[in-house]
């Protein structure tokens, strides 16, 4: 599973490096290194909604403390 973070500016001051913290730690607490690909990119197109975060190339629109709540709910509930 590919999930990609933005890191352009404005998911930046809207907490997308929680978002990454989070998600790498979320992912090595599960044993998912083979199974998730973490990776980052620019400017999503919907900047200053939240923190988007596309998985699978469809994206969403998340707030950083809501990070490990999404993780749980789409990402492993997706690899079962």
């Amino acid at each position: 599973m590919k999930v990609t973070i933005c890191v352009g500016s404005t998911c930046h001051l809207l907490g997308s490096k929680s978002v990454v913290e989070t998600f790498k730690r979320l992912v090595e607490e599960h044993h998912l290194e083979d199974r998730v690909s973490l990776s980052g990119t620019f400017c999503m197109g919907k900047c200053g909604e939240g923190v988007c975060v596309s998985i699978d190339d469809v994206t969403h629109i998340i707030q950083k403390d809501d990070a490990e709540r999404f993780f749980n709910d789409e990402i492993l509930a997706r690899l079962g």
